[in-house]
């Protein structure tokens, strides 16, 4: 059996990202922990997990996300203006600061303070990285099959 990424694969690896300026965005590398994932199960965005299939152990690649692979485009009508009073008193709130939210479904997500006013803050629901081209240098650690009964 070859150990090539498939749908459904358990796959350890190691990533960066950056922006089309050079900015680093994200590192596996940086946290001294590499990530492991179940390709196509939605832990991942869609063009990562699409560029991982058919990589090998051992192997290495770069490769750019244009935004409707990634986080998609920014939506200027992701605005919304939310009540002073919902955050701790204690918490500090700037522009730029990121926000841990949940939708109506429970599911977390992160919005970026755009502006605070004395009785409500504006927040931006967009994903940070929305609008953002994404490259990203991926190497292959590890590539567990179905064929592999260890864990």
């Amino acid at each position: 059996m070859s150990n090539n990424v498939e749908t459904g694969t358990t796959v350890t690896l190691h990533y960066s990202g950056v922006l089309n300026d050079g900015t680093q965005f994200d590192s596996s590398y940086d946290r001294g922990d590499p990530m492991t994932v179940t390709v196509g199960s939605g832990q991942l965005i869609s063009g990562f997990d699409e560029a991982l299939v058919g990589m090998t152990t051992g192997e290495k690649k770069t490769f750019t996300l244009e935004p409707e692979q990634a986080y998609g485009d920014r939506n200027p009508q992701a605005i919304t203006e939310l009540d002073r009073s919902i955050f701790p008193d204690d918490l500090t709130l700037a522009v730029g600061t990121t926000l841990p939210l949940m939708d109506q479904d429970g599911q977390p997500f992160i919005a970026t303070v755009a502006e605070v006013k004395d009785d409500s803050v504006v927040a931006d629901l967009n994903h940070p990285l929305a609008g953002e081209d994404l490259t990203f240098t991926v190497e292959v650690i590890t590539v567990q099959g179905d064929e592999d009964s260890t864990s």
